[in-house]
């Protein structure tokens, strides 16, 4: 027996496969990891009957697509290509665009956004006022000019703060460091307003779809978005600052 209760034997079945990946990644469903399957992220056995039969390699699979979204938000055609280096024996690119394993040599500036960019996830963090300060590192003013700017909320019923909001703090304290302020933050809020409102074009026609499938393939695609957006965004300040540096 494992740690969820599921025997250790050849084969799993779907539920069982859940239960597995539950403790780990609590937001997961069955219809998640139908989905996976039908983007050819895994490709599971079938019985006579037509019932899925997941191999320990299967599960491992799900596990390792998983770890890459929540822990650094890459897009599944990203990590189908990884997962298709890892078959080949390879080690996977560290980024999209670079040769699956030849060796990277990047400075800690040139890798960004980091990995823990976009680790926090709004179904699994619930904050209060003082658990926010403690958590990011900020100070009572810096939060309630956060607030002010409307960088920042309270969501929910109980008036809490989500992974989001540990995110957005997490960055206003590094940029901190230098002198940026969150008043000097309100231009990234208007730029991320209009891309919420190019963005929503793509995404809604998906998100009113009723099959069971569509709430996913929404969720990946705003996944995929964010992530270009943020590599385009940081693509383009390294480019205006060499440029001003006449690099």
């Amino acid at each position: 027996m494992n740690s969820a209760g599921v025997p250790a034997r050849a084969y799993l079945s779907i539920g069982e496969v859940l239960a597995e990946l539950r403790a780990e990644f609590p937001d997961v469903t069955i219809s998640k990891i139908r989905f996976l399957e039908t983007e050819g992220l895994v490709q599971p056995e079938r019985t006579p009957s037509g019932y899925r039969k997941f191999a320990r390699e299967d599960l491992a699979r799900l596990r390792y697509v998983l770890c890459q979204q929540r822990d650094h938000y890459l897009p599944l055609r990203v990590i189908k290509e990884n997962l298709a280096a890892i078959d080949r024996g390879l080690e996977p690119p560290a980024r999209p665009g670079e040769a699956a394993g030849v060796p990277s040599r990047r400075t800690p500036a040139a890798d960004l956004p980091g990995p823990d960019a976009f680790a926090p996830v709004a179904g699994e963090v619930r904050l209060s006022r003082e658990e926010l300060l403690a958590a990011a590192g900020l100070e009572p003013e810096q939060l309630t000019q956060l607030e002010q700017f409307g960088l920042i909320a309270r969501r929910g019923k109980a008036s809490q703060y989500d992974g989001d909001a540990l995110a957005i703090a997490g960055v206003a304290v590094e940029l901190s460091r230098f002198g940026i302020e969150p008043r000097h933050l309100r231009a990234y809020k208007a730029a991320a307003d209009r891309e919420i409102g190019l963005f929503e074009q793509v995404v809604s026609p998906l998100a009113r779809q009723k099959n069971t499938d569509a709430r996913a393939r929404a969720e990946e695609t705003v996944r995929e978005l964010a992530a270009l957006s943020v590599r385009l965004h940081a693509a383009l300040v390294r480019a205006g600052l060499r440029a001003e540096l006449g690099g």
